[in-house]
């Protein structure tokens, strides 16, 4: 007799994969359903105009002020164009437009070009606003704040510390060593310098248990951004929460801290989500495009993965990494540098600093310590994945079918469609082994 399938869909690229998988023996973990503002543009104002602490916008800038704003670069979903235009138009008759700067906090990313600028902020703001991309590398943008947090050397952007007023824009979801994005951390590391950043993300910090998923009191990485923000100085803050399909469903505004804990704890609730124990495999994804565009954003999925799967289990993970691992960066040839997880571990210990591409590989080898994990991705080859310790599963269906009869008739299946934006944990206590 065949067993009935339950078809699933993973976020995967930009349209989607379909997954059939045993229905008695699978469990499907999404966020809560969150439904998107009616009024998008109504949402953002409010926001704006009764923020969750401090004064609003139009009264937190002088007028004919020099305003700094920070957002998110390409790879991450937030809606852009729609929050800085609300910007504007809030700031219409105060500040003039060449009297403002937009800062892609691209922390020690690339920057975007021309086109990938005109694709997230749309052309009538490039077009009329001063766009700037932040590079972590370049002395000449950098300015020297002082030692803040837990003696972290903070360098910021210098026209973000030269503007008169300070603004940060982003999107609040779990991250997997940082707590949660968002708020501050588009001051630093979005907008700090390299020795900043390789500082707030160095092997101790994120080798703590408590920098993970969720977490921001008591995480190092975490704790010490927050103090960045609040000892540099930021004048308002404005975060989205986003559902599944990446539309806007709250916003929040003020003071950059406060309003950072209420999407937090919103985000907690739709995203957090308990389970009953630990699964013999986890299909996941990373949230499709743009986060699934390379490996090396792949592992925050990954990493979603190992708080519920059973140790020596299988983690499968659907990426269709378009950008590879990428191509630029070390982070291929850091994780071709060992021959087994556990000297990876070794040898970034071993430095005297955690360069960024390490950071992924410090978060990969401890879960590869844990469980097996293969990718599905249509850009990535099986000898390529091999290079960093995984394996590749050309049909996810199969995979899951052939390790649930080699793990026997008891084992049973969990699927993160949303990868990242659900962070499953074990209830009732039930630990981690």
């Amino acid at each position: 007799m065949t067993s009935s399938q339950t078809s699933v869909q993973l976020a995967y690229g930009r349209t989607g994969l379909d997954v059939e998988l045993p229905t008695e023996r699978t469990t499907v973990v999404r966020p809560v359903h969150a439904p998107a503002a009616a009024d998008p543009s109504a949402v953002l104002r409010t926001a704006l105009r009764s923020p969750v602490a401090g004064p609003p916008l139009r009264e937190a800038v002088p007028a004919g002020a020099r305003v700094a704003v920070s957002l998110c670069d390409g790879t991450r979903p937030q809606p852009r164009e729609a929050m800085i235009q609300a910007l504007l138009d809030e700031l219409d008759g105060i500040v003039a437009r060449q009297d403002v700067v937009l800062l892609v906090a691209t922390g020690t990313h690339r920057g975007n070009t021309d086109a990938e600028l005109r694709a997230m902020l749309g052309d009538h703001i490039v077009d009329s606003v001063r766009v700037i991309n932040h590079d972590c590398r370049d002395p000449q943008m950098l300015t020297w704040c002082g030692t803040h947090g837990a003696d972290v050397p903070v360098w910021l952007n210098r026209h973000w510390v030269e503007a008169d007023v300070r603004i940060t824009t982003g999107f609040v979801e779990p991250h997997f060593f940082a707590g949660f994005s968002g708020g501050p951390k588009l001051v630093a590391p979005g907008l700090a310098g390299l020795e900043t950043v390789l500082t707030l993300h160095d092997a101790a910090r994120i080798g703590s248990e408590a920098a993970t998923w969720a977490v921001c009191e008591g995480n190092p990485v975490h704790d010490d951004v927050r103090a960045i923000a609040a000892a540099t100085g930021v004048d308002f803050g404005f975060d989205v929460v986003l559902n599944a399909g990446q539309q806007i469903v709250a916003a929040f505004g003020g003071d950059v801290l406060a309003m950072h804990e209420a999407a937090r704890a919103l985000v907690r609730h739709t995203a957090m989500r308990p389970v009953d124990g630990l699964y013999d495999v986890v299909v996941t994804s990373n949230s499709g495009y743009p986060l699934d565009q390379n490996l090396y954003q792949a592992v925050k999925g990954i990493s979603a993965a190992a708080t519920i799967v059973k140790p020596g289990g299988l983690i499968i993970c659907a990426a269709e990494c378009v950008d590879g691992f990428p191509d630029h960066g070390s982070f291929r040839a850091e994780l071709a540098a060992a021959a087994s997880p556990i000297e990876l571990l070794a040898q970034i210990a071993r430095r005297t600093r955690t360069e960024p591409d390490q950071w992924q590989v410090q978060v990969l080898a401890r879960t590869l310590l844990r469980a097996r994990v293969g990718v599905h991705t249509t850009h990535l080859s099986a000898p390529e994945l091999a290079q960093a310790h995984l394996h590749l599963v050309p049909d996810i269906a199969a995979a899951v079918r052939d390790e649930l009869a080699a793990a026997g008739p008891d084992a049973r299946v969990c699927v993160l469609p949303e990868g990242p934006q659900t962070i499953a944990f074990v209830e009732l206590g039930a630990a981690l082994e």
